[in-house]
């Protein structure tokens, strides 16, 4: 969860309220954030004769984007504490009457094709708000904008500048401008070398380095406003004389441009002549059909339901009650006129987190209180989630392991290319396993198509500990699969390793009967006067398996037969001495691996 540092004198000023430590954890636990320190309990740096004033450290959830500034978190706790209303977000029409307008070039499709804009006519900023106001840029920037690479936030003095303005895509060689905070022009392949050293700057170069176009966005006499995602120009820099900002965002997500939008210009509306309202911008797109007024203040409008809430809070409030509680986590809610057993509710712009009448139900629970909630088991769930089938079938097949003895290891999904194949001699045909495009070490460079290098590499990294060792695993494994949309498919499987003195290879054998006894399949012999009981609806039996993995006469396949239909579902043996070898192991091992999706 991100972490916001608050001037604490300056947030108990807009609190109206000072508090002890103690008070403000209770306050920050019962809004469903966490106080993370308080700086004024320890020693504070000195800086120029003057003592660092205290803050507090405040952990937010990541879902919360409202929050991620002094603004949020003053306004979201004093709408909680019932000190002030949630505020009426509006639009409104600009002093001359004529909006200001983005005129969005088809040439832009090719780099970052979405853009949105907004003004903030008639601010007052002080140092403290203008350092909030920077600041929240560039977290949403990092979060929820990914470093820029789904939406880039630029903000200019409007002042500076005259509109209509024009976001196009054009050579690099062609754009000319002085970057921000510098003093002289250069074109935009000169700023990706002058950049390139920059430790805040260097890594967006690459977003748009490679593209035959870069995104730019002029005003009326072509003055460069910003080169997203990397600068905007010096010419429009914002101060603290600033009194009208122009926003403007381009972005290869709509819906994080959106989310971005509202939440910066909602969050600093605090600070307008006439606080809470917007200024549209009009985007004129019509090539890619996104010709719009920015941004959309208004509240989302859905309903939940009354008993659903109880059940899972375990309460039994009235719509009435919901509604009041629901208030004071800012939203504006009514008992529906349609049914009784639901509530109208509508969700602020700043909510764009508020997906789902679970969401709308997590917030009663808040605004109630969680320590006030019934601590006994609800006798009716509102829920309807289960495990899934696999999930259910690996636990009962877990716990059958672990009750004959066998300890549970869970290595890493990923690894080397040579232990997915060389190391056991194993070949691979490019069509088997999922690889890394750009993996970080050689440790780490497929997704594994096998468990058995994970459980010999524990066994490796355990050999100091005391034989025979026995480990299994019940996991994913993945495979490559081009009939799917996502060209890939994973499979649960079970494997087990003996690792001692001796081979151990009737010892896994009766571990892969038990398993298969379990998933109700019996064995079927060959032997004459013998014949498996219960093996109508499902049996199994082995066959002797000439694999490389394996020592020469000592494997084996695990055939079954389910509703008619043969397969076989996994192997097990003594491993090829030159498998231990490369893994380094002294003793023998043998190993058994099942695909346990074809019980499900």
């Amino acid at each position: 969860m991100p972490t916001i540092a608050v001037d604490k004198a300056r947030l108990f000023e807009a609190l109206g309220q000072d508090y002890t430590t103690e008070d403000f954890d209770d306050l920050c636990f019962d809004f469903g954030i966490e106080l993370d320190e308080d700086t004024s309990l320890s020693q504070r740096p000195i800086g120029n004769g003057k003592q660092e004033p205290a803050q507090l450290k405040i952990e937010i959830p990541a879902n919360r984007y409202d929050m991620l500034c002094f603004e949020g978190i003053s306004l979201m706790l004093n709408i909680f504490r019932g000190k002030r209303t949630s505020p009426d977000y509006r639009l409104v029409a600009p002093p001359k009457g004529e909006l200001q307008i983005i005129n969005v070039g088809k040439e832009t499709a090719r780099i970052r094709p979405y853009v949105a804009g907004a003004v903030l006519r008639n601010i007052k900023f002080t140092k403290e708000s203008y350092d909030s106001f920077i600041s929240l840029q560039d977290k949403l920037q990092q979060n929820l904008a990914r470093q820029r690479s789904l939406v880039a936030i630029g903000t200019h003095d409007l002042d500076t500048v005259e509109g209509p303005f024009t976001y196009e895509a054009l050579p690099p060689e062609e754009i000319n401008f002085v970057p921000l905070n510098q003093s002289r022009s250069m074109n935009a392949v000169e700023m990706m070398g002058f950049y390139q050293g920059d430790r805040h700057l260097s890594r967006y170069l690459p977003i748009i380095r490679d593209s035959p176009v870069y995104p730019v966005i002029f005003d009326s006499s072509r003055t460069v406003c910003s080169m997203p995602p990397i600068i905007n120009g010096n010419h429009t820099k914002i101060t603290l004389n600033t009194k009208n900002v122009l926003v403007d965002m381009t972005a290869t997500d709509p819906t994080k441009l959106e989310i971005c939008l509202n939440v910066l210009v909602s969050m600093f509306s605090q600070h307008l002549e006439e606080p809470f309202t917007v200024e549209p911008v009009k985007i004129v797109s019509p090539h890619n059909h996104q010709s719009r007024e920015t941004p959309d203040l208004t509240p989302r409008e859905t309903q939940a339901e009354v008993s659903y809430i109880n059940k899972c809070c375990g309460l039994s409030l009235t719509p009435s009650d919901i509604c009041s509680l629901l208030k004071r986590m800012s939203y504006t809610a009514s008992p529906s006129r349609a049914s009784p057993d639901l509530i109208d509710v509508q969700v602020p712009p700043t909510r764009a987190d508020v997906l789902h009448q679970a969401d709308i139900m997590e917030d009663v629970a808040i605004a109630y209180g969680f320590n006030k909630l019934p601590r006994s088991f609800p006798s009716e769930s509102g829920t309807i989630a289960q495990p899934l089938m696999i999930n259910k079938l690996s636990d009962v097949v877990r716990l059958e392991a672990a009750m004959a003895g066998w300890s549970e290891v869970m290595p890493l999904i990923l690894c080397s290319h040579d232990e997915n194949f060389a190391w056991l001699n194993r070949k691979d045909d490019g069509t088997t396993a999922v690889r890394l495009a750009n993996p970080k070490t050689a440790e780490y460079q497929v997704v594994r198509t096998s468990l058995l290098p994970g459980l010999l590499k524990t066994i490796r990294e355990n050999k100091h500990h005391s034989v025979p060792m026995k480990v299994f695993e019940v996991s994913d494994v993945a495979f490559k699969d081009m009939a799917l949309e996502r060209k890939s498919r994973n499979e649960r499987h079970f494997a087990a390793a003996w690792y001692g003195k001796s081979s151990g290879f009737e010892i896994v054998h009766g571990l892969m009967d038990r398993i298969m006894l379990m998933l109700k399949s019996a064995f079927v012999t060959g032997e004459e006067g013998l014949q498996a009981r219960g093996a109508g609806e499902a049996s199994y039996w082995i066959e002797e398996l000439d694999d490389p993995t394996f020592f020469h006469g000592h494997a084996a396949a695990i055939h079954v037969r389910i509703e008619g239909k043969e397969q076989i579902v996994g192997v097990f043996g003594i491993l090829h001495p030159t498998v231990l070898e490369k893994f380094e192991l002294r003793y023998p091992v043998s190993t058994l691996e099942i695909n346990i999706e074809t019980f499900l």
